[in-house]
């Protein structure tokens, strides 16, 4: 069972940047993705990392303001976002599957079978 722990979430003004990370504390975890769920709407992908590092892939929503990323020596993933708006105000979860190749389809959560408890991102105008 892979067990995710997610941190680095807080207040910004928009325009701002935060960096998300995400730890493997156990198991093995190949595609690793964000998903974010505002206040009342459903829970939506962000981006999402092969166990390689070689194929990342957003939504447009996210494109050119959020880099994901991986340090293997670490266990962990990062979620760098850069120019924030209060519409990127969500709970952040970070998300794993043990699939050895990620496609860019994947994008729903039940591609993703382990989940972490979210950290919260809040973004004010």
């Amino acid at each position: 069972q892979v067990q995710l722990v997610e941190s680095g979430g807080g207040l910004v003004q928009a325009g701002g940047s935060l960096r998300l990370s995400c730890v493997v504390t156990s198991g093995r975890a190949f595609g690793m993705a964000w998903f974010r769920q505002a206040p009342r709407k459903e829970r939506e992908f962000v981006a999402s990392i092969s166990r390689s590092a070689s194929g990342t892939y957003y939504a447009d929503s996210v494109r050119g303001r959020f880099t994901i990323s991986r340090d293997h020596a670490r266990s962990t993933m990062y979620l760098e976002m850069n120019s924030l708006k209060p519409e990127d105000t969500a709970v952040y979860y970070c998300a794993a599957n043990n699939r050895i190749m990620l496609l860019p389809n994947m994008r729903s959560q039940s591609d993703f079978s382990s989940w972490g408890q979210g950290t919260q991102v809040t973004v004010s105008s």
